[in-house]
């Protein structure tokens, strides 16, 4: 116990003693001194493998003739891969494409455009704000074909006409009448457009507050119609 004692009182040995200590760890003798300039690594075999270059695999050219064997000129296609080397028919419903000029028929060829269409068929006049001075010239008029139109077309060829009251576009500004700017406004209309006086709520005012007729009110037979859901909307279990 005595000898425990005597071990456990010694000082502990000073470790700051060795001079450019270059660990941080506690050593117990001085680090082994360097000889060489530089620190000399020791490569692996896999390191040795991966500094080498790669070797370069020439390509090898085939040539685009082969020889068959003896049992692919021998072989006999099965009953399904003579099936399946048919080609497919088409659908039943399938039609040929449609040729891009169709032919006209006569009646098409010989048709004639009425007058009404021939006016439709007029460019629109149009103006043009950067040359003042171009004016627009009217297109030439059309000879009418020999063809006489119905009356139902010539109905719907005529513009519709304005209606007796109409007044125009108003003007943007007009004349107050002298009634108008004479005006008085009477005792009533004064305290309608005058706002409501509150008092703020520091005085007491409560903006909640329920009036005695609003809690003594009763709903209006349409009310309670409105207020009903949809019968529509209504389960069964509920209409029980």
């Amino acid at each position: 116990m005595a000898t425990r004692t005597n071990r456990l009182a010694q000082p502990k040995p000073n470790r700051l003693v060795y001079p450019n200590r270059r660990s941080v760890y506690w050593l117990d003798e001085l680090p082994p001194e360097r000889t060489g300039t530089t620190t000399k690594i020791q490569l692996t075999s896999r390191w040795s493998e991966l500094c080498c270059s790669k070797k370069l695999h020439t390509p090898v050219t085939f040539s685009p003739m082969w020889e068959v064997s003896e049992l692919a000129l021998r072989a006999v296609p099965s009953e399904r891969l003579c099936h399946l080397a048919q080609p497919r028919v088409p659908a039943a419903g399938w039609q040929p494409d449609r040729p891009l000029l169709t032919a006209l028929n006569r009646a098409t060829q010989t048709a004639a455009a009425t007058a009404r269409l021939c006016q439709l068929a007029q460019p629109k006049r149009r103006h043009h704000p950067e040359n003042p001075g171009h004016r627009w010239q009217p297109a030439p008029a059309v000879t009418h074909l020999p063809y006489k139109a119905s009356a139902h077309m010539e109905l719907l060829s005529t513009p519709k006409h304005e209606s007796p009251r109409f007044e125009g576009e108003r003007a943007v500004c007009w004349p107050v009448s002298k009634a108008a700017r004479s005006c008085v406004a009477s005792r009533r209309l004064l305290e309608l457009s005058a706002p409501k006086e509150r008092r703020p709520l520091f005085e007491g005012y409560d903006p909640y507050v329920v009036s005695r007729a609003a809690r003594s009110a009763g709903p209006s037979p349409r009310i309670q119609q409105l207020s009903l859901p949809l019968p529509r909307k209504c389960s069964s279990r509920w209409n029980e």
